[in-house]
């Protein structure tokens, strides 16, 4: 997997209950098929893209938000420079499919 085509995901903060990941990228830049074990909610702090849940695609803009439900496949497509804030359970895991 070429990872200079993939989003930058690290760790943002860390809490007792939760963690909040960052997640980066560029125009043309995919997420790979992944799902959370736990429920996820995704914050737009800036740019565009598509993100993918089973074959419903949302709209991802600076301000709007997601839940994505446990164990739901998806994947992201970002359409112009991107960040977001994605927001788990600390016993969540992120597994990729692909």
């Amino acid at each position: 997997m070429n990872t200079q085509k993939i989003p930058k995901l690290a760790t943002f903060k860390s809490g007792e209950s939760l963690k909040v990941y960052q997640v980066t990228g560029h125009a043309g830049m995919k997420m790979p098929l992944h799902y959370s074990t736990k429920e996820a909610m995704v914050i737009v702090q800036e740019g565009f893209a598509q993100l993918k849940i089973d074959e419903i695609k949302h709209i991802l803009l600076e301000g709007s938000s997601v839940i994505i439900p446990a164990h739901q496949n998806h994947s992201l497509s970002v359409k112009a420079k991107f960040k977001a804030l994605i927001i788990l359970s600390q016993d969540s895991n992120i597994e990729f499919l692909q």
